[in-house]
């Protein structure tokens, strides 16, 4: 029992007794203010139950909205390919006016990875393993 249903308790007793001192005719009186104690903890309690869970749900949602969403338009996509060219020009410039052509690969390298990201980012399942058929694998098959 928590202090809640020992507080309900007390009230209970409490509404017993004084029925006892006032009589019969005080019952229905009485047993409505009971009543109506035993609604306001439902009440409260319901209310509770479901502010916890609207705030939940505005959590969760606000996670949802933070996490980077795929960039699934064409346009995104090909707006970033064509900054990725144009940013390919200057760093290979710097990268073999400065270290030949280790600091070309070099730039390279980290264009090729920012792309190669940004890929993998738009399609989660693109550098992934490819599924089974329910069947089973296909190697069986060719073997029989």
């Amino acid at each position: 029992m928590d202090a809640r249903d020992t507080d309900l308790k007390k009230e209970l007793d409490a509404t017993l007794r004084v029925r006892g001192e006032l009589g019969e005719e005080y019952e229905s009186a009485l047993v409505d203010s009971f009543l109506e104690k035993v609604d306001q903890r439902i009440d409260d309690a319901v209310e509770r139950r479901v502010r916890r869970q609207l705030a939940e749900q505005r959590t969760a949602a606000a996670r949802d909205s933070r996490s980077p969403g795929p960039a699934d338009s064409w346009g995104e996509r090909f707006g970033f390919g064509i900054v990725s060219l144009v940013l390919a020009i200057p760093l290979s410039a710097i990268g073999g006016g400065v270290a030949h052509l280790p600091g070309l690969l070099t730039a390279w390298a980290g264009i090729v990875g920012v792309n190669v990201v940004q890929a993998a980012r738009a399609d989660p399942g693109l550098f992934g393993r490819r599924r089974r058929s329910s069947r089973g694998d296909a190697g069986e098959d060719r073997r029989r």
